[in-house]
């Protein structure tokens, strides 16, 4: 499955973002999701997961109350709501299918991955 990651850009802190991600050429709703972020000189940090039928999430300590993670399986799309956005979000957001849910926190889990979209939060 193919995965392209969109909407991200620059926003003052506090603001919010949407991105989504794209799925093409597979079975998306055969699939959990995830969002992956790496900041510079930093390694990639799981952000938030969603189970194939969009029933069950997880979230990353550090964003777990300001973002949201969903899903549309008919248009074959994930999303995920950016909200009070600060500095430290700063980063390039990547989304993940896997057939795993027991590894939806870990990057190994993974079996594809989309290119990456940059946020910029400034103060």
């Amino acid at each position: 499955v193919q995965l392209q990651a969109s909407g991200g850009g620059l926003v003052q802190a506090g603001g919010s973002l949407r991105l989504s991600c794209a799925a093409s050429g597979g079975t998306f709703n055969s699939y959990h999701m995830g969002w992956f972020r790496q900041a510079p000189g930093k390694e990639r940090e799981f952000v938030a997961g969603i189970s194939w039928r969009g029933t069950s999430t997880q979230y990353g300590d550090s964003v777990r109350g300001r973002f949201a993670i969903s899903r549309d399986n008919a248009k074959n799309l994930m999303y995920l709501q950016m909200n009070s956005l600060k500095p430290e979000d700063t980063a390039v957001y990547y989304c993940a299918a896997t057939t795993s849910w027991g590894n939806i926190a870990t990057m190994r889990g993974y079996d594809y991955w989309g290119q990456g979209t940059q946020v910029t939060v400034s103060s």
